[in-house]
């Protein structure tokens, strides 16, 4: 029996709303019960990642105790991941709750006031923001001013470049690509034009990533619905089979340590994912790659076999992942154009394009969709179909 997502929905997203998490959270939710045809007496579980934190402003500001309470929910299941395959472990786990019984129909979600929690001197995405003592692997790099995970993809590219010949306006083509998918998507926070004389203006991050390389802290909130193959056939949408899970971890848990930095644990995942399903990545119609900073595309492209490694610069450049291309990423806007929901954006998107529900962006006859999460040495990637 496999599980199966019969349900998204996600918030009116923006940047210093200040509504509190918990409003964003209920209107996700809403939607998406909406939209698999369910009420809230039918949900037995929720997950989430990473529960509750308060080690970094508005990173994490709900957990699964509060959630219940505020949707009235009575659950034979729950679960928090703070750890593991990156924001895609609530679904993993989700999945595998439902194909054992433990739960029928399981909330996950993803709640985050990033864009209000911040000021200029109290940032939600550095580590340690907030906190004291800094502890593991974060302690080397601290110390010597690579604070925010920028600086790590940074190093990351600067590898990818010097070894494969990659230039800025390479990445700059992801940049632009993901603009004009957020263009014919009304609920993404970017809607003005770039183009890559704007890209390669911009202001510089940590190098070669510049201000359009990197996502955008938003505030906001997404619910993906996870539920048993049995249970599915009852909702009022098509089930979006869960055709394999991959989230394999063959390296270090560091970004500065992996063998080769040209690669992530995506690689590993990657690999864990097609070893348990027949697809192909030619039989996929639409991907959802994670872009907390644009290298992320490129890396993922290869891992996932879409392109040989190496070969993502021509790959992007070729057009592939454009609106109109054979893989088009990110049709919503990503995360660099969208708002950053940590993944749970992209997958809400791929989700909709499988149900003929994009809009101006559809992909013609999408059927079967890839969703891959994580940087660094994180890592966790689905493929779901339409049957």
């Amino acid at each position: 029996m496999k599980a199966a997502i019969t349900g998204t929905g996600m918030s009116d997203i923006g940047r210093n709303t200040g509504r509190p998490a918990i409003l964003h959270l209920a209107d996700a939710a809403d939607r998406a019960l909406a939209r698999a045809g369910l009420t809230l007496a039918d949900i037995d579980g929720i997950c989430t990642y990473p529960g509750k934190a308060d080690n970094s402003p508005g990173m994490s500001p709900l957990g699964t105790g509060e959630v219940r309470n505020a949707l009235g929910l009575q659950t034979r299941w729950h679960a928090a991941v703070p750890d593991g395959p990156a924001q895609m472990a609530p679904i993993m786990a989700a999945a595998m709750a439902v194909m054992t019984g433990q739960a029928r129909h399981v909330l996950c979600f993803r709640a985050l006031t990033e864009s209000s929690s911040q000021s200029a001197g109290r940032r939600a995405s550095i580590p340690g923001a907030g906190r004291a003592e800094i502890g593991g692997w974060l302690s080397w790099l601290v110390p010597v001013g690579a604070m925010s995970a920028s600086n790590w993809a940074g190093w990351m590219a600067t590898r990818y470049f010097h070894e494969f010949g990659m230039t800025r306006e390479h990445l700059g083509l992801v940049a632009l690509a993901e603009r004009q998918f957020a263009q014919m998507n009304p609920a993404a926070v970017m809607q003005k034009p770039l183009t890559m004389d704007d890209y390669l203006a911009a202001r510089m991050i940590s190098t070669p990533l510049g201000l359009f390389d990197c996502d955008i802290p938003i505030d906001g909130a997404a619910v993906v619905i996870v539920s048993a193959g049995d249970a599915a056939k009852d909702c009022r949408l098509p089930p979006l089979r869960i055709e394999a899970l991959g989230s394999a971890l063959r390296s270090q848990e560091t970004w500065d340590q992996r063998a080769d930095l040209t690669t992530m644990g995506a690689h590993d995942a990657a690999a864990d994912l097609w070893a348990r399903t027949a697809f192909k990545p030619a039989d996929v119609d639409v991907l959802g790659l994670y872009d907390g900073f644009s290298i992320f595309v490129p890396l993922w492209l290869e891992a996932l076999g879409f392109c040989g490694h190496g070969e993502a610069k021509d790959f992007i450049a070729e057009g592939n992942i454009a609106h109109g291309g054979r893989f088009p990423v990110n049709t919503g806007g990503g995360q660099m154009s969208g708002g950053r929901l940590h993944g749970f954006g992209l997958l809400h998107e791929t989700c909709l394009q499988l149900w003929g529900h994009a809009g101006a962006r559809q992909v013609a006859d999408a059927k079967t969709a890839l969703c891959a999460m994580g940087g660094g040495f994180i890592a966790g990637a689905m493929l779901i179909n339409r049957d």
